[in-house]
């Protein structure tokens, strides 16, 4: 069980991370594939670091994280839940525990292929861990939108068979042998009777089920119940979502849309989150 689980490794995850140890808090941080800062060749307004790269102010950030005692690991969080006092958080093959979550993600926006979110369940899945044994023996759509889809198509080939379009290009060297690899940008999911068809710009395959597999997850999968307004997520004066034990900080919460104020926004909600653990704390033992 963590204290904390922060869902994103950019600024103010980073600075979360580092916060939350100062105060004693048992950290984890998971992020998956690159954020908009790690793309960026030079940053100069940031202070201390002038004319730094931003993939390496970002790595400066997450090791300084991981040397004050914060776990730091690269998988793409696919669901959290709240379960009573706390949530449970499945990324890649494995599930987490913590008490309270800090959504850090950053810029990074999701637009789902047409019929995808409505189909969501009834054929379509985000999680091959999840679902796959349901399709054993069967046929199998994989949508990639990144590197990180190839391990897990790799294990729904030992499972059935599996044809996997590319959304966005990445690297393909570790995809098993045994998958059919084709062509066609996806553009659409419709049902086709039991099953499901992929519409792509140079046709459609049906198959039995589609597995979505992208290095991020849209809100409304991840953690529907979230509020969000003009694509922010909405937020209280402590950084705490709707959602009691939630917490959302950095460019999520809207502009500015800089490291600066992101790195603000992380020390605010990890200081938020250490006085409310300690409230929670209080009324447990006075129960």
């Amino acid at each position: 069980m963590y204290d904390l689980l922060i869902v994103g490794g950019g600024c103010a995850g980073s600075s979360a991370a580092i916060t939350a140890r100062q105060r004693n808090l048992k950290v984890l941080m998971l992020y998956a594939g690159d954020g908009a800062l790690e793309k960026a060749a030079r940053v100069d307004n940031y202070p201390g670091l002038p004319q730094t790269s931003g993939g390496d102010m970002v790595r400066l950030f997450r090791k300084q994280a991981q040397d004050m005692g914060a776990e730091v690991k690269r998988q793409l969080v696919q669901k959290v839940l709240p379960m009573g006092e706390g949530f449970s958080v499945l990324a890649g093959m494995d599930l987490y525990e913590a008490r309270t979550i800090l959504l850090a993600l950053g810029t990074s926006r999701v637009n789902p292929l047409q019929g995808e979110e409505e189909l969501l369940g009834q054929g379509v899945s985000y999680c091959a861990t999840c679902d796959g044994m349901f399709y054993k023996g069967k046929h199998m759509i994989v949508v990639a939108g990144g590197q990180e889809a190839v391990e897990e198509a790799n294990y729904l080939s030992e499972i059935g068979r599996v044809s996997y379009f590319t959304e966005k290009p990445h690297d393909k060297a570790g995809l098993s042998a045994a998958i059919t690899q084709l062509s066609g940008k996806p553009k659409a999911i419709e049902q086709a009777g039991a099953g499901m068809r992929l519409v792509t710009d140079q046709g459609s395959l049906e198959a039995d089920g589609v597995f979505v597999l992208r290095p991020a997850v849209a809100m409304t999968q991840l953690l529907p119940e979230v509020a969000v307004q003009k694509g922010a997520v909405v937020t209280d004066e402590n950084l705490m979502t709707n959602l009691l034990g939630v917490f959302a900080a950095g460019d999520l919460i809207g502009a500015p849309l800089q490291a600066a104020k992101a790195v603000g926004d992380g020390n605010r909600a990890a200081l938020a989150i250490s006085s409310y653990l300690r409230r929670q704390a209080a009324q447990v033992e006075q129960e």
